[in-house]
């Protein structure tokens, strides 16, 4: 394909069909590649041109210093005063002209830079429309190349020049791509983080304290409306308001936080529980200073719950980092759905993010608020109450994921076993290997389980109280998963019993036979134990089933359980023997093949008889959401078939009427 783009930087649809064909390429992933590579080249482009443009700039304001301090020191050779002006050469004056024009434009760009650089700016106001912002954006700034340098000799041409990032880049066509929508995006940014800090920093009235029930912080709307008349402007029709604020001190530095926020992967992989799927459109521009102090950069964003019952939610948004006069970083989340007329809005991002500030020992603190417009009709009923108040997608469940996930961070990068680690693992390279896949094992299970707009579930109704859910997935050509066809299956129900107990029954090895019916009976044994958080919940562990039918050869199973304030998840997956010893050994996990399953636990609602009566949804119970991976054929191209299904529908309703039995205290069914 380089050489080709040589000859043809544009190819045309048939010639990358025909690439597609030779390369064995998916014809997306050539056109995705000619565009990255079309970008890349126009940005080396920009950059070896704004940097001759600032030494260029650089060589004239040297000369103009010069001029500047011989004619200071100049006299009059008939006097011995100052030179007149009148006396002065044509080339001193117009010198005089251009360097006076130059200090102009420099003190123009340095203004506006310092709106990203944390120094005293000019508050501008946010226009509310592409229009409006073509006909009198600020930063239309159209200076030319003398400006372009001067902006590049301050860091902020990226700003400006929008540097397009990823295959997604088109996405945005004639949004962020348009000179006259890119002033609307930076001023956008600008007033949301604004809004962001004080959103973070104040109190009453505009906040509502929460209740002695531990329900959170509401916001008072009408306070909001008043102090923050500006920005997105009033509320979309037929979208109601949900904004929370949680705060929690993390084992992380505040270094390390902005950079995993700002890199679509690691804040991807940071919050797959809640992310399903992320993509970074464009980078407008990359920061100042060597870090990400400025940087913005536009993104969608699809958010889930464990659970097919609850629709996630996607956004379109820019995200801007910024670091404040006291020190304190601040990356802030506004919609850009203006941008995309037409399209139907079922969820409007207002300014949203954290605040991080930096504490001792490499700790931080991170206050963090959630505000959005959302049509969320669609949710089923038992999980109105969670998703209503707040916490199914709201800052408490973000700032608990953030807390247990440094904490499993840093059991990740401890140098030494711990004295809580036990069994079968003897290196830190083991322990790693064993997290590592452990982690995909849990981002596997959390895509795979929630309404997606990428999923296509088939509901199976007439299995017992809940239906199942069930779609099919073929894997070919992926390390990470056995050839052939997958099915998932999952359900979702209400049990009145605290989640607390339930994470405790499941994740509990010496319990797993009255609930596990691949276990069939077995004993099962902990090999390996991984403690990975302050709670004794949150572990990774290898299993052993020691079957009693001395027929059937052992099976290990890989689990990890976490818990925070938000929520709980016990995940598994039966592990090859060899595959797990090469792990152990400090071995590379991105070839050990999984279909991990599991459980989601969430709470039914902000506090035990808060809002409903005993016995119902919202009187203290649980969400328990059941999946499966089983793979039904290892063949990839042959078709599922009922039988298939029929026996994976069986085996998630004996699974739930087992649980449903053991954890209300019942006899186990037979």
């Amino acid at each position: 394909m380089a050489s080709f783009f040589k000859e043809c930087p544009h190819p045309d649809d048939k010639q990358r069909k025909e690439l597609s064909r030779e390369l064995r390429l998916e014809p997306l992933q050539v056109k995705f590649w000619f565009q990255n590579k079309r970008t890349q080249m126009k940005n080396q482009h920009e950059r070896q041109e704004n940097s001759q443009l600032r030494a260029e700039n650089e060589k004239l304001r040297a000369e103009n210093m010069r001029y500047k301090e011989a004619l200071s020191s100049a006299s009059c050779p008939n006097c011995g005063g100052p030179a007149a002006l009148g006396e002065m050469s044509f080339d001193e004056h117009h010198l005089r002209i251009e360097n006076a024009r130059l200090h102009e434009e420099i003190d123009r760009i340095s203004a506006i830079a310092a709106k990203y650089v944390g120094k005293p700016m000019v508050s501008f106001p946010v226009l509310s429309s592409p229009l409006a912002a073509a006909r009198a954006s600020p930063l239309d700034i159209g200076v030319g190349a003398a400006a372009a340098a001067a902006a590049a000799a301050y860091g902020v041409t990226d700003i400006f020049g929008g540097v397009a990032a990823g295959a997604a880049g088109e996405l945005l066509r004639g949004a962020a791509q348009s000179g006259a929508d890119k002033p609307m995006i930076v001023e956008l940014a600008v007033a949301a983080m604004e809004e962001l800090v004080q959103m973070a920093q104040l109190d009453e009235p505009l906040w509502n304290a929460p209740g002695v029930d531990g329900s959170i912080e509401t916001l008072n709307e009408e306070e909001y409306s008043r102090m923050f008349s500006r920005g997105l402007g009033p509320k979309q029709y037929g979208l109601k308001s949900e904004a929370s604020r949680d705060s929690s001190v993390v084992i992380m530095t505040h270094a390390n936080l902005v950079e995993i926020l700002m890199d679509v992967n690691q804040y991807a992989t940071m919050f797959s529980s809640i992310v399903s799927r992320a993509a970074t459109l464009e980078v407008l521009s990359t920061g100042v200073a060597g870090n990400y102090n400025g940087a913005l950069q536009v993104m969608s964003v699809e958010f889930q719950v464990p659970s097919p019952l609850v629709p996630t939610r996607e956004s379109y948004f820019v995200r801007y980092c910024k670091q404040n006069a006291d020190g304190t970083w601040a990356v802030v989340d506004v919609s850009l759905d203006s941008l995309r007329p037409g399209s139907v809005l079922k969820c409007r991002r207002r300014p949203s993010g954290c605040l991080i500030q930096e504490m001792p020992n490499g700790y931080s603190k991170v206050t963090w608020v959630e505000h959005v417009e959302v049509d969320d009709r669609s949710v089923h009923n038992i999980y109105k109450l969670l998703v209503n108040s707040g916490l199914a997608f709201g800052a408490r469940r973000w700032v608990g994921t953030l807390d247990r996930q440094c904490e499993r961070l840093a059991s990740v990068l401890a140098s030494n076993i711990p004295t809580s680690d036990i069994g079968v693992i003897t290196s830190s390279e083991g322990r790693k290997s064993m997290l590592k896949l452990a982690e995909r094992m849990v981002m596997s299970f959390c895509g795979g389980v929630t309404a997606s707009a990428a999923h296509q579930w088939t509901t199976l109704s007439g299995s017992g109280a809940e239906d199942v859910r069930v779609m099919t997935r073929k894997s070919v050509d992926d390390p990470g998963r056995p050839p052939g066809i997958v099915l998932n299956a999952a359900t979702s129900f209400w049990l009145p019993v605290p989640p607390k107990r339930v994470f405790d029954f499941l994740r509990d090895e010496s319990s797993r036979s009255e609930w596990d019916i691949l276990s069939n009976g077995g004993i099962v044994q902990e090999m390996a134990h991984i403690a990975n958080g302050r709670d004794h919940g949150n572990c990774v562990s290898l299993l052993r089933v020691n079957s009693t039918n001395s027929n059937q050869s052992n099976m290990l199973i890989l689990q990890e359980s976490c818990t925070d304030s938000s929520g709980s998840y016990v995940i598994y997956a039966p592990v090859d023997v060899v595959a797990m010893n090469v792990v152990l050994n400090g071995g590379d996990p991105d070839y050990v093949a999984l279909l991990p399953s599991g459980f989601a636990i969430l709470p039914d609602g902000p506090a035990r008889g808060n809002m409903q009566g005993e016995g119902g949804v919202g009187s203290g119970g649980s969400l328990l959401t059941v999946a499966f991976q089983i793979l039904v054929d290892s063949v990839p191209t042959a078709k599922l078939s009922l039988g298939s299904v029929a026996t994976v529908n069986s085996l998630i309703a004996c699974t739930v009427e087992r649980i449903k039995a053991a954890v209300s205290g019942e006899s186990n069914p037979q």
